[in-house]
């Protein structure tokens, strides 16, 4: 049975107080009954903006094509049910001004069936292909995979039928209390595979990467330059608002689509 509307309100007016709850996932016996109950199998990648990749020469037989927003395009093309969210619930509760609200989460799989449908619609594959296009283009960013928090809001099932494509800003996203949680959580959400970002010579510390820019606070400032920790997720903000061109962003993988696919693919059957 879907999930009453309520339940969605309730969650718009808590949002704000996640990062509370972030840290209860750090208590002892607490944090690991949060995590099996809204975490447990998780699996998310998240894909950087297109704009802002090098491919890096060193591989040579690197496809020179190669775009994040293939492994989502994969995925749509191959599932037989497509749901598009009304709005985005993390962009709604805090009123995001920066960012479409209405370009919600897509939900691809037998289980996206059963959410309320009130919260959103059945589309077809050329819909949702167009609503990830328009996600990028809006400045947004892909984060995939398996996500049990969806089954848990709509209460919907099993989870290895339901894949989520959620569409992030740097400013609401949910996934800003990586900071905070526990490692067993913090751990389930990963940069794509072979992707890598670094500093180079042109930074003159001017901090602008270090300011609301990266998402799960991995930029920090050493003196006068810029440094990039173990927490980045390889989103490419960074990138993008580095007037410098300080920042790069690579594949150093020799197929970060088909590894990013094989890595997700076993987790869900959205057929």
């Amino acid at each position: 049975m879907a999930r009453p509307l309520w339940v969605d309100n309730i969650i718009k007016k808590t949002f704000p107080q996640r990062f509370l709850a972030a840290r209860l996932t750090r208590v002892p016996g607490l944090g690991r009954l949060m995590e099996r109950w809204l975490f447990e199998g998780d699996e998310l990648i998240v894909l950087p903006r297109e704009r802002t990749i090098r491919v890096d020469q060193a591989v040579a037989d690197l496809d020179q094509t190669v775009l994040p927003s293939q492994v989502v395009e994969h995925f749509i093309n191959e599932a037989n049910y497509h749901f598009l969210m009304h709005t985005c619930i993390c962009r709604e509760a805090e009123g995001c001004r920066d960012y479409p609200i209405e370009l919600g989460c897509l939900f691809l799989g037998e289980a996206a069936l059963g959410i309320n449908p009130r919260l959103g619609r059945r589309v077809t594959k050329e819909e949702a292909l167009d609503h990830a296009r328009k996600c990028r283009e809006a400045g947004l960013v892909h984060l995939i995979g398996r996500g049990k928090l969806d089954t848990v809001r709509f209460n919907v099932g099993p989870g290895e039928k339901l894949l989520t494509i959620c569409n992030c800003c740097p400013c609401c996203c949910l996934w800003k209390i990586l900071p905070l949680v526990s490692g067993a959580i913090s751990e389930k959400v990963h940069r794509m595979p072979g992707v890598r970002v670094w500093v180079n010579e042109n930074c003159t510390g001017c901090g602008q990467c270090a300011s609301d820019t990266c998402f799960v606070s991995a930029i920090t400032m050493d003196g006068s330059r810029a440094m990039i920790g173990e927490a980045c997720r390889a989103c490419g903000r960074c990138v993008s608002v580095c007037r410098e061109s300080a920042i790069t962003l690579s594949f150093e993988a020799q197929h970060p689509v088909q590894d990013s696919i094989a890595r997700l693919a076993p987790l869900v059957n959205i057929k």
